[in-house]
């Protein structure tokens, strides 16, 4: 029989947090733990305010149905998340949470890491970038300072951030990678491009709304710069719709309801031939440490979270120079 406890957190990031949604100064998430025979895994779901995802409603939602997850017998991960997700089909943020927390718990049991139970190997690791939230260039370049990283992901909203690109460009020669959370037009995009290929820019995530296809189609044809989608790429019948538009995916383990669906959304991926990307959603040490899991599949990796946040280490992952290992 499992035995299920919850907290709900609010963190306070080291800089407000701002991208094309807004800004905030703390993450609230929902803690889930999940414990079998004295063993306990643990999982976490960030509350996101544009997805319409709250603490409160994912705790009400879990209460609910606490009776039947704890009298669950205890099997196989892919079975758990299948159970989980009929018992909570329109919230994918607590379904992840769940599946986070049974993964970390059946890894424990096994006493194996959960990539080693996917028969990876520790080899050809991505670094991750240092998310910089849209902010005056003064502010900017002094988290660059204070934050020295070999790959920066900076966010941009409109074309006047160009200027701030060029200006960052002079004082780093570590890569940059930029996010517009769906803010740009076509026709931006398409005026930007000379400048972002000038620039260097690695990677373009999401520059225009989540619907728009063709338009990204016709982006992604104008440049060797990569076009990666994440607000059009949230759960596992999106890589179908993305292939041929994007040449990649951002997977968010919240937005697509955790481990289980995540693996399967990788490997449909790189069987249309997409780079495969995996984000954070500003979550604590509990949540990306799910994510490092994923990185002998990656080709890129944001798993900033616990650098952006103001909280002590939970000794569970290393951060050097963009190198992730576990602890």
């Amino acid at each position: 029989m499992l035995q299920i406890k919850y907290k709900q957190i609010q963190t306070e990031f080291q800089y407000p947090f701002t991208t094309a949604h807004g800004q905030k100064t703390h993450q609230p998430a929902l803690l889930i733990a999940l414990s079998f025979n004295g063993i306990t895994g643990f999982g976490e779901a960030p509350a996101i305010h544009y997805y319409n995802v709250s603490v409160e409603s994912m705790t009400e939602e879990l209460l609910s149905k606490i009776d039947l997850l704890q009298r669950y017998s205890f099997t196989e991960p892919d079975r758990f998340w299948h159970f989980c997700h009929h018992l909570f089909p329109n919230n994918s943020f607590l379904v992840c949470a769940l599946d986070m927390a049974y993964w970390d718990l059946y890894a424990k049991i096994k006493q194996q890491k959960i990539y080693e139970l996917w028969n990876q190997e520790w080899k050809n690791i991505p670094q991750t970038d240092y998310t910089i939230g849209i902010d005056s260039l003064e502010n900017m370049l002094e988290k660059i300072r204070t934050h020295p990283m070999p790959i920066y992901k900076i966010k941009v909203s409109n074309q006047e951030d160009l200027q701030k690109l060029k200006a960052i460009r002079n004082h780093t020669e570590a890569t940059i990678r930029i996010d517009a959370n769906a803010s740009l037009t076509l026709e931006q995009a398409l005026d930007m491009l000379p400048d972002l290929e000038a620039l260097r820019i690695e990677l373009i995530e999401q520059p225009l709304g989540k619907t728009q296809y063709e338009e990204t189609r016709i982006l992604a044809q104008r440049t060797d710069i990569p076009i990666i989608a994440d607000e059009s790429c949230v759960s596992e019948s999106d890589v179908a719709k993305c292939a041929g538009a994007y040449d990649g995916i951002n997977i968010k383990l919240t937005k697509c309801g955790g481990l289980t669906p995540a693996l399967r959304m990788i490997h449909d991926a790189k069987k249309r031939n997409l780079k495969v990307m995996m984000g954070c959603m500003s979550e604590t040490e509990i949540g990306t440490y799910a994510i490092a899991q994923f990185l002998p599949l990656l080709d890129y990796v944001d798993m900033d979270g616990p650098l952006l946040l103001n909280l002590p280490p939970l000794n569970r992952l290393c951060y050097e120079k963009g190198r992730v290992s576990f602890l």
